[in-house]
């Protein structure tokens, strides 16, 4: 053979590739599946921030989809169009509300020993006319307590905390630094998850190139949007909106610190079944404990009139919002959301919590799948649902149709 015929390309390999045996398979399974473990473990934090900017990035989609379908900008400058606005309003958002949200709060936090007094208070009041209680020969006396040396323990646990205000705001400020650094970080990944996003299902279905599986992953994959657009933009929208309705009325209704208990109830918000319970109780406690109170009611009255507004809130939501905004796209019971958010919480802390709900109801899609490939039924028992609109266009349509209706009502009859 000469030096010219080495020189030239190979031809092509065309002996086809053995196939692997069933135990090589498993082999590979299992040890990448530990090796996912392992690197899930070793880098949580990392795996947190990825997750936080590929929901930013699916939030602000339909943004920079309406821009690069509406205007003559490209894909790519929408996206820088929109992440700057995001930077813009959360600028804006940190300088209007944080300085008076952190006011509340400190003052929230310097109230903690009237709050510990007045309960040691109420315990004791109620204590005074209990008889004692006899069991088994031993006699035992609530009246005998020492509720001053228990109210002086309580406060000697929360004092040194409260007392620490300089350590407290180095802390803070380093902390803010990393939240920062953590914020841009997750930034910059989100723009690039946001341009990848209209080559997802393209990517997804080109791995399941097996006939008629093509077709179940598409379909899988809208059915996971579904599942993850309503729930999250829908989470969004409801955030705001608990927001804005339990910030204005405990200020109607003169509650100390009003505008951080509001953004304490939309940020639970974000948690199902506990978050809302969380920020009612909250609400409660501070109303109860208020010195001064609307209509001169006791403080007990002040605090039954705001759990009841509270309530009231929730009953909206869950009758009015919830159905409107979220729909039945998560189809889960009460009872498995809260296993769920449990079982996130331990697993992911508040992260886990909040996509508690959302992967259950992902997690439910594909073991639905899987079992009635594995019966020989039909993958998907219903047929296809349209693509539902989005939460702020069903919430627009709905304003708008109650406007409709108020106006001929408000109209003479002829």
């Amino acid at each position: 053979m000469s030096i010219n015929e080495d020189e030239q390309p190979d031809t092509p390999y065309s002996p086809e590739s053995p196939h692997w045996s069933r135990s090589t398979k498993v082999i590979v399974t299992v040890a990448a599946i530990i090796l996912l473990a392992i690197v899930a473990y070793r880098f949580e934090s990392l795996l947190q921030q990825l997750v936080i900017a590929a929901i930013l990035a699916y939030l602000l989609n339909p943004f920079i989809v309406l821009l690069d379908k509406r205007t003559s900008l490209k894909r790519v400058h929408a996206i820088l169009l929109v992440y700057l606005g995001l930077a813009v309003v959360v600028i804006w958002a940190l300088v209007a509300i944080g300085v008076a949200a952190f006011e509340q709060s400190r003052t929230l936090i310097n109230d903690v020993p009237t709050f510990i007094a007045g309960v040691t208070a109420v315990i004791q009041n109620t204590i005074t006319n209990l008889r004692p209680i006899s069991f088994a020969g031993y006699e035992l006396d609530p009246r005998t307590f020492d509720y001053g040396l228990i109210q002086e323990q309580l406060l000697g646990l929360v004092e040194p905390t409260l007392g620490r205000s300089g350590q407290i705001v180095r802390t803070l400020a380093s902390a803010t630094l990393r939240l920062l650094g953590n914020i841009f970080f997750i930034f910059v990944i989100s723009i690039y998850f946001a341009a990848e996003i209209p080559l997802l299902g393209n990517h997804v279905g080109g791995i399941a190139t097996a006939p008629g599986y093509r077709q179940d992953a598409e379909r899988v994959m809208r059915e996971f949007g579904r599942i993850w657009n309503a729930y999250l933009r829908g989470q969004v929208l409801l955030a705001l909106t608990i927001f804005l309705v339990v910030w204005i009325g405990l200020t109607l209704l003169q509650v100390q610190n009003s505008l951080a208990l509001g953004l304490m109830a939309g940020m639970l918000e974000f948690i199902p079944v506990i978050g809302p319970i969380i920020s009612a109780i909250a609400a409660v406690i501070v109303a109860f404990f208020q010195p001064d109170t609307v209509f001169a009611l006791e403080s007990w009255q002040y605090g039954l009139v705001v759990m009841g507004f509270m309530i009231l809130v929730q009953q909206l939501e869950n009758n009015i919002l919830v159905p409107r905004i979220v729909g039945d796209a998560l189809d889960l019971n009460p009872i498995v959301v809260m296993i769920a958010v449990l079982m996130g919480g331990s697993i992911a802390g508040i992260l886990g919590m909040i996509l508690a709900a959302p992967v259950m109801a992902s997690l439910k899609l594909v073991g639905q799948y899987a079992w009635r490939k594995l019966f020989d039924l039909p993958p998907f028992p219903n047929p296809e649902q349209e693509s539902a609109p989005s939460p702020t266009t069903m919430l627009i349509k709905r304003g708008r149709e109650l406007v409709t209706d108020l106006t001929k009502a408000e109209q003479p009859k002829k």
